[in-house]
């Protein structure tokens, strides 16, 4: 694991993770993949860890997908460990118990794209493009880029991006809902970023966890399945010494301090 090419910072009950080959336009490799998910688990066992941000270092790329250089004379064989950590890096993300922001500063490309799209919630600068250009090389997505991106835009649209290749600009992909809100600066991103880190922060942990895999549950169950969870979910919460300090804040009409158990 090379932590140069991948940062890792916490302060505040925030960690933030961002890819540092700038120079690439933080194009993922094996190193990076290895590290990124290093880093996740890190953070995921860390209780002083309450959100995660995961970034791009420098102002042209939060991640311009794999890193094509290694692509030449590379079979079916051979590129499957790559896709496959790829995907399970994504899932990691996906999955993990704490809520995570992508802050998506210029382009996020093929896997660059695939990754944001498996954080919880997308923040872009007025600079950032999207975009599945992988047809152009005569491949298609292969970190789960075929199955998020019409769960989040819709079918019709996903395929248009996926059979064309095309980029978007970040009002684009906010208009079709693939990002949650845009910023007028990478500055203003990043203050953006954090202001929602923050507020997250002060919420209830095992609450934002149940309500983290029941949201998910509503792409991977069927509707009876995900009711029975989130029925199960909500009855849980009612246990938590959480519970008992929200509602108690409320009814004092004071700010709650959650001890996220």
């Amino acid at each position: 694991m090379s932590e140069q090419e991948v940062l890792y910072e916490v302060a505040d009950g925030i960690a933030t993770i961002t890819i540092n080959r700038p120079t690439k336009y933080n194009a993922l490799n094996n190193t990076v993949r290895s590290a990124l998910t290093d880093f996740f688990k890190k953070a995921e066992k860390d209780d002083a860890v309450r959100v995660v941000i995961l970034t791009g270092a420098g102002e042209k790329a939060f991640a311009a997908g794999a890193d094509i250089t290694g692509f030449p004379g590379i079979d079916s064989k051979k590129v499957r460990p790559a896709a496959l950590q790829g995907q399970e890096l994504s899932v990691y993300i996906e999955s993990m118990s704490k809520p995570v922001i992508a802050a998506v500063n210029g382009f996020a490309l093929g896997g660059g794209c695939e990754l944001a799209m498996a954080c919880d919630i997308r923040y872009a600068s007025a600079n950032a493009r999207f975009g599945q250009p992988e047809i152009l090389l005569g491949i298609i997505p292969g970190y789960g880029g075929t199955v998020r991106l019409p769960r989040l835009v819709g079918l019709g649209m996903a395929k248009e991006l996926v059979y064309t290749g095309d980029q978007i600009k970040a009002d684009e992909a906010l208009r079709i809902g693939l990002v949650n809100k845009v910023f007028d600066s990478i500055e203003a991103l990043h203050e953006g970023t954090k202001e929602l880190a923050t507020k997250l922060v002060g919420k209830p942990g095992v609450a934002l966890k149940l309500a983290k895999q029941s949201l998910n549950n509503a792409w991977q169950q069927t509707l009876t399945d995900n009711l029975a969870f989130e029925l199960d979910s909500f009855c849980q919460t009612f246990d938590t010494e959480d519970k008992e300090e929200g509602v108690a804040a409320f009814l004092e009409k004071r700010k709650a301090e959650f001890k996220h158990k």
